[in-house]
């Protein structure tokens, strides 16, 4: 049977493995966040929140036209499946649209507008949606959100959770990114940022969403014949991070305080339509919203790097739609099976039925059982728009 897949889908097997040895090197947030986040920090408080940071980025490891005309140079009008050649020029588009972005980075605007491109900008909606949670209050316990464990003490954390799931990965450290975690999906390695002290609050957050969820589709992508499970379906990022961040309500995890960090970085986005400057955005977060001054910064940087990225707002979006999908009875796990997108759910469920893809091995540990106790949480979520 596994042969008879092979020979009745030769052309698209081809193609696929030629389109996974160009993509390879794609990897965004590897050229995207800068190497001097740290002194920048420094001398942008020493400017009393004016200078503008002067970040620098790693060097681009692709010959970029070589790649874009690779790209577009694939035989996609010899698939005969009529639905799968039109989901495999939506990948190439998209893919174009990351080389594009990662060419562009430190640029200004010119980035600015491959990331609009490629991950799209808050609406009003999302917008109002974001104020609406600032409007919520939590009495947090001090002890729980305590910095205590450095990147190293961190790394057992994440050891002893991920006994739960039947596979392997790496993890290294660095100086050298805006989030406090991550997982490289390529290289399948979790990188935690070795200038962060950690709390049990993160911990418990991190070790759900980047393992839980980055790590769970990485591994689970390639299984299928197909690669383009592991490099990504167009506007992926959307469902990955909502399914990340509906794992910690799952979980438990999630509290109106990281809510508000997801609100916070939906408005910095928005700040970026608006033409607003990296101080401008961070005073708009630390003055307006009295978001203190070091979050303030991160949350800035993360949006205003590489010259303007608007991913972060889809967090919220993302999770809202992963809520709304688990409250209508929706099946979570067809979107476990690698980095897929909701909005291409039953093309998914098609690549099953002819055997070119597989049902998901590994399924995240948290979508068992709801053990979210905080009805403000549910409340916040049941009435976003």
């Amino acid at each position: 049977m596994k042969q008879e897949i092979i020979t009745a889908n030769k052309t698209l097997l081809e193609i696929d493995a030629y389109l996974d040895t160009l993509v390879k090197k794609i990897e965004l947030l590897i050229y995207v966040n800068p190497i001097n986040i740290e002194s920048e920090k420094e001398r942008f408080f020493t400017s009393k929140y004016l200078s503008e940071p002067d970040f620098i980025y790693p060097n681009i490891g692709f010959d970029k036209f070589k790649l874009h005309k690779e790209l577009f140079s694939l035989p996609i009008k010899k698939i005969e499946d009529e639905r799968l050649k039109n989901l495999y020029e939506d990948i190439i588009y998209f893919y174009s649209g990351l080389i594009q972005s990662i060419e562009t980075i430190g640029t200004g605007r010119k980035f600015y507008y491959n990331s609009l491109h490629s991950f799209g900008t808050p609406t009003e909606l999302d917008v109002d949606n974001a104020k609406f949670i600032l409007h919520f209050e939590e009495n947090l316990d001090a002890e729980h959100f305590k910095p205590k464990y450095s990147a190293i003490e961190t790394e057992q954390f994440f050891k002893d959770y991920s006994k739960r799931y039947d596979f392997s990965y790496s993890i290294t450290h660095s100086e050298t990114m805006g989030a406090i975690a991550m997982v490289l999906n390529n290289q399948k390695t979790l990188v935690l940022n070795s200038n962060h002290t950690f709390s049990d609050n993160e911990i418990g957050v991190l070790t759900n969403h980047e393992i839980g969820v980055h790590m769970v589709t990485t591994m689970n992508a390639l299984l299928h014949p197909l690669k383009i499970f592991s490099h990504g379906f167009p506007n992926n990022v959307e469902t990955q991070e909502g399914l990340s961040v509906f794992s910690e309500y799952m979980s438990n995890n999630l509290t109106i305080k990281r809510l508000k960090e997801l609100a916070y970085r939906v408005l910095a986005v928005d700040s970026l339509a608006k033409g607003y400057s990296f101080s401008k955005t961070f005073r708009m977060l630390h003055s307006a919203y009295d978001l203190n001054k070091h979050d303030a910064f991160y949350i800035t940087t993360r949006t205003h790097r590489g010259g303007g990225f608007t991913k972060d707002y889809l967090y919220l979006t993302g999770l809202k739609k992963v809520y709304d999908l688990y409250k209508k009875g929706g099946d979570l796990d067809v979107l476990l099976t690698g980095k897929v997108s909701l909005e291409y759910k039953n093309d998914i469920e098609y690549l099953q039925e002819k055997g070119l893809a597989v049902k998901p091995k590994h399924i995240t540990d948290s979508f068992a059982e709801n053990n979210n106790t905080n009805k403000t949480i549910d409340f916040i979520l049941s009435n976003l728009k």
